[in-house]
């Protein structure tokens, strides 16, 4: 008997019902467009558009990109050596126009854990240091008596402690206890569908933990920390099915995948968001290349924490460019959009004519090209994020919401959003 039939026999010699949370493959040509979507932005090369969470998704996904899967890797590893070890003192910084922030440094060792490498030799050690005193950094800014807050986000603070674990690099019990205290606490659990992701990725880092045997004094704490995400998660699924949101559920699902449970409806939740995700992906949902790095391990069974022990071996199919469709082609058509800002003064609102299908990213250059408007980004783990309008930067504790007028949220980036003809889209500075 193995493993995972001596823990059902235990199971059911104890009088309870483990379910498990399995996701029914989907259609392959499905997964395949998927796939090729992602193919589209590996041919981008450069420092500021190559993501380490790409080459991650396509690695525990059942889809593998052949040589230009390689040559990706390869432009990850330049990059990021350069822009972490390169000289401190360089004035030359043409060709590391960003340096990379922690939470895509964690990406990057997640990357080299899904091509079976161990981050080794005098510069592995030096990106462990780094990270390390990244969270050192966060600790401190949350304080001992954890009325403060990172200076990033307990997303990046658990995704660190992810990458350290299947690196099997150690991470103090004091360090590990800021995030336990977080779930704990509810300290980052807020009504949106950015506290799903942080709770997942919480998750998946205590599970790393609890596999690989580290820190055993937290033990107990880590167990039950993993049970009280697990159940959050499942009260957040929406009546649609979603976990959160329909951008949130792949990552709540690899937590959810990640082990059975007991006494929950484990098995028909997951079903319910399988069919919701389906819906979307039918309606063409995920165009962001972070967000479909997150679903395809799903869509193969796979999560985050599988790179404790990647199987490299395994087969994948080929993918191939989708082909031009020479009936797609056509006139452009120009639509009008309305961008408005209530949080500044004098109030702005114009209406900017753009390309059918352009991204509300377009927009808001095209309003800035055109005079009376300016916005700025910063780079963040899922593409550009707003930080300032009209001169006006987001202070501590604040953020720039996107709102289709007059209230509705979007669930989706400057970057992915695409504003219809007649749309008003607000911009509103937001306390939380």
């Amino acid at each position: 008997m193995g493993n995972l039939g001596a823990f059902l026999f235990l199971l059911g010699a104890l009088g309870v019902l483990a379910e498990f949370c399995v996701i029914p493959q989907l259609d392959s040509q499905l997964v395949e467009r998927l796939g090729q979507r992602l193919l589209l932005w590996m041919d981008q090369l450069s420092g500021e558009h190559v993501n380490p969470s790409i080459y991650v998704g396509l690695r525990l996904s059942n889809l593998q990109a052949g040589t230009k899967e390689d040559l990706y890797l390869h432009s990850l590893k330049l990059n990021y050596q350069q822009c972490l070890l390169g000289p401190a003192t360089s004035d030359d910084n043409s060709d590391c126009p960003t340096k990379p922030s922690m939470g895509q440094l964690a990406l990057y060792m997640l990357a080299l854990r899904a091509n079976c490498e161990f981050v080794r030799g005098h510069k592995g050690d030096r990106l462990v240091s780094q990270l390390k005193w990244f969270l050192e950094d966060e600790k401190r800014a949350i304080g001992h008596n954890h009325k403060g807050h990172p200076h990033t986000s307990y997303y990046q603070y658990g995704l660190s402690i992810l990458a350290l674990c299947v690196h099997q690099k150690l991470v103090h019990d004091n360090v590990v206890g800021k995030l336990l205290y977080a779930v704990e606490h509810d300290h980052y659990l807020h009504q949106d569908h950015l506290s799903v992701d942080t709770m997942a990725m919480a998750g998946l880092a205590f599970t790393c933990l609890e596999r690989s045997h580290f820190n055993p004094d937290l033990r107990q704490r880590i167990a039950t920390a993993i049970g009280t995400v697990r159940e959050k998660i499942l009260k957040a699924q929406t009546p649609e099915g979603y976990f959160g949101n329909v951008y949130s559920t792949p990552l709540a699902l690899q937590l959810l995948m990640s082990s059975p449970m007991s006494g929950v409806e484990l098995g028909s939740a997951c079903l319910k968001a399988r069919a919701a995700l389906l819906a979307k992906l039918q309606d063409g949902a995920f165009q962001n290349a972070v967000m479909i790095s997150q679903l395809l391990p799903v869509l193969n069974h796979k999560t985050y924490v599988d790179l404790i022990f990647p199987d490299c071996q395994a087969p994948r199919a080929l993918l191939v460019a989708a082909p031009e469709d020479p009936s797609l082609i056509h006139i452009p058509e120009v639509i009008s959009v309305t961008l408005k800002v209530s949080s500044v003064l004098p109030p702005y609102k114009q209406a900017i004519s753009v390309v059918a299908g352009s991204s509300l990213e377009h927009v808001l250059k095209k309003a800035q090209e055109l005079g009376g408007f300016t916005y700025g980004t910063q780079a963040s783990l899922s593409g550009p994020f707003l930080v300032s309008v009209m001169g006006k930067v987001a202070g501590d504790r604040e953020f720039w919401q996107l709102l289709q007028a007059p209230d509705t949220p979007l669930l989706q980036g400057i970057a992915d959003y695409r504003p219809r003809d007649g749309e008003t889209i607000e911009l509103r500075l937001v306390s939380w």
